[in-house]
C-alpha cells in the first residue's frame, strides 16, 4: 500500500488530509493509499483565535475530523525529513521512530521568532499555540485572583503588527473576564515609528483610532532591551513595571523547511509551484505557513489561514493525483482581504493588496465574527460527505461585507 505523510495538523495540514481522502475516495483508491497525519497534539488548533478571551472552541480532537474519513492519525514530535530516503525521523511516547513515505505533504507552519533577548524566554508569554494561549489565560487568571502589587495591572505586547494589534485590542476584555479591575495599563510596543506599519497607510488611521478608544499606549521606535519578572527594559532607558509580557514580533516557518535543499524566502518558506510541488524535490508538497506560492501570477502568498485553507487542500488532492499518474489542479487566487479585530471597538476590513478600507468598527466585527467563528471551521458534524464537501479544491469567494463604503 502506498503511503501519503501529512505532517502537521494546522489550517493547511488538517486539509490537506481532508483534501486527500477526499481525492482518494473519489478515484476508489481506499485499499491502495494510506494516509496518515503526524502532529504533536492529538487536536486541530484554530489558531487565529489564540488572542482571544474565550478559549473554549479552539482546539478541535482530530479524531473527530479524520477517523470518519479513513486517515490515520498520530501523536509525535518531527526531528528529522529525509527526503533521499522518503524518511521521517519521530520522537513519540514510545521513543524514537521511523516513517517512510510515498509522497509527502509539508504543512508544519510557523512558529513566533523568539530572539536572544535576556529574560524574554524566562519571563514572556505568547499566543503561538493553544497550550501557550492558556498559559497565558491561567496567568491573568491568577493575577486577578493575587492582591494588587507593582505592575499587576500593567500588560505589555511587544509588537505591533497584525497579531499584536488583535491581542491588545483584546485584552480590556481579557483583563476584565480574569478578574483585573480598576486601573490597567496596556502597552503596545514596535520598533517602527508607526503601529500596523505592515499592514499600510491606508489601516493606520484606523487603527491608532481604536486604540486610542481602548486607552492602549504606544512605545514606537525602541525595542526591548531585558525581560524581568517585574517588567520589562526598553532600548531607551525606560523601565515598564509589569508582570505581563506577550511576545509577538514576528514569525518564521518551520526550521524543518531547511530539510529541503530547495530555495527558500526570508521567512524560511518553502516555494513552491502552483500545483504545492516542492521543487526539485520528488514527492514532496508543502502548504500554508511554512510554503510561499505566487498565487495570482505577481504576489507570494502570506502567512494566513486565508492562504492555508486552500494551499492545503489543493495540495491534498495534487498528492494523491501525483500518485496516482493523474492530472494535477494549479491554485490560483484573485482576490485578498484582511480583516483586523479591534476589540471592543469592533474592527477593520480591506480589500486588495494596498489594503483599501472598506468597512470599520461593528459592521467589520461582524465580518471578523463570521470568519473566526464559522468560515475558517471545518464541519463539525461528523459526516464524512459533509467533510469531502469542504475540502473540494476550489477557492471560496471573499467573506461577507456588512456595510461597506
Amino acid at each position: 500500500m502506498a503511503r501519503i505523510v501529512v505532517l502537521g495538523a494546522g489550517f493547511a495540514g488538517l486539509w490537506a488530509a481532508i483534501g486527500a481522502a477526499r481525492k482518494r475516495d473519489e478515484i476508489g483508491a481506499n485499499d491502495e493509499i494510506e494516509i496518515r497525519l503526524i502532529d504533536r497534539n492529538p487536536y486541530h488548533n484554530i489558531r487565529v483565535r489564540n488572542y482571544e478571551a474565550d478559549l473554549s472552541e479552539v482546539a478541535l480532537p482530530l479524531g473527530s475530523l479524520l477517523d470518519p474519513i479513513g486517515v490515520a492519525h498520530g501523536l509525535g514530535e518531527v526531528a528529522a525529513i529525509d527526503p533521499a530516503h522518503r524518511r521521517i525521523s519521530l520522537v513519540t511516547s514510545d521513543g524514537e521512530e521511523t516513517l517512510d513515505y510515498d509522497r509527502l505533504v509539508l504543512a508544519l507552519g510557523s512558529e513566533v521568532m523568539r530572539p536572544d533577548i535576556p529574560g524574554l524566554a524566562e519571563h514572556a508569554f505568547d499566543v503561538d499555540t493553544y497550550p501557550a494561549a492558556l498559559r497565558l489565560d491561567d496567568h491573568l487568571v491568577s493575577l486577578g485572583c493575587s492582591a494588587p502589587s507593582p505592575g499587576r495591572s500593567t500588560v505589555v505586547v511587544v509588537g505591533a503588527g497584525f497579531t499584536g494589534i488583535e491581542v491588545a485590542a483584546e485584552l480590556p476584555d481579557r483583563l476584565a473576564r480574569a478578574g483585573i479591575t480598576g486601573p490597567r495599563r496596556i502597552i503596545l510596543i514596535d520598533p517602527n515609528p508607526a503601529v500596523g506599519a505592515t499592514i499600510g497607510a491606508h489601516a493606520q488611521p484606523v487603527i491608532a483610532t481604536a486604540l486610542s478608544a481602548l486607552e492602549v499606549e504606544t512605545r514606537l521606535g525602541v525595542r526591548v532591551a531585558s525581560v524581568e519578572a517585574a517588567g520589562m527594559r526598553l532600548n531607551s532607558g525606560e523601565f515598564i513595571p509589569a508582570q505581563t509580557v506577550i511576545w509577538c514580533a514576528g514569525m518564521r516557518a518551520s526550521p524543518l523547511a531547511a530539510s529541503f535543499p530547495d530555495a527558500r524566502d526570508r521567512l524560511g518558506r518553502l516555494l513552491v509551484d502552483p500545483f504545492m510541488r516542492v521543487a526539485d524535490v520528488a514527492g514532496v508538497f508543502a502548504a500554508g505557513d511554512v510554503a510561499s506560492s505566487v498565487v495570482d501570477g505577481l504576489h507570494p502568498t502570506v502567512m494566513s489561514c486565508q492562504f492555508a485553507r486552500p494551499m492545503g487542500r489543493f495540495a491534498g488532492h495534487n498528492v494523491v493525483a501525483d500518485l496516482a499518474g493523474l492530472p494535477l489542479l494549479p491554485l490560483r487566487i484573485d482576490w485578498y482581504v484582511t480583516v483586523l479585530d479591534l476589540g471592543a471597538w469592533g474592527a477593520l476590513y480591506t480589500e486588495g493588496w494596498d489594503r483599501e478600507v472598506k468597512t470599520t468598527g461593528a459592521a467589520a466585527k461582524a465580518t471578523k465574527q463570521t470568519i473566526n467563528r464559522k468560515r475558517i471551521y471545518p464541519p463539525l458534524t461528523g459526516s464524512k460527505d459533509d467533510l469531502f464537501a469542504a475540502a473540494a479544491p476550489t477557492v471560496q469567494a471573499p467573506p461577507p461585507t456588512y456595510g461597506a463604503r
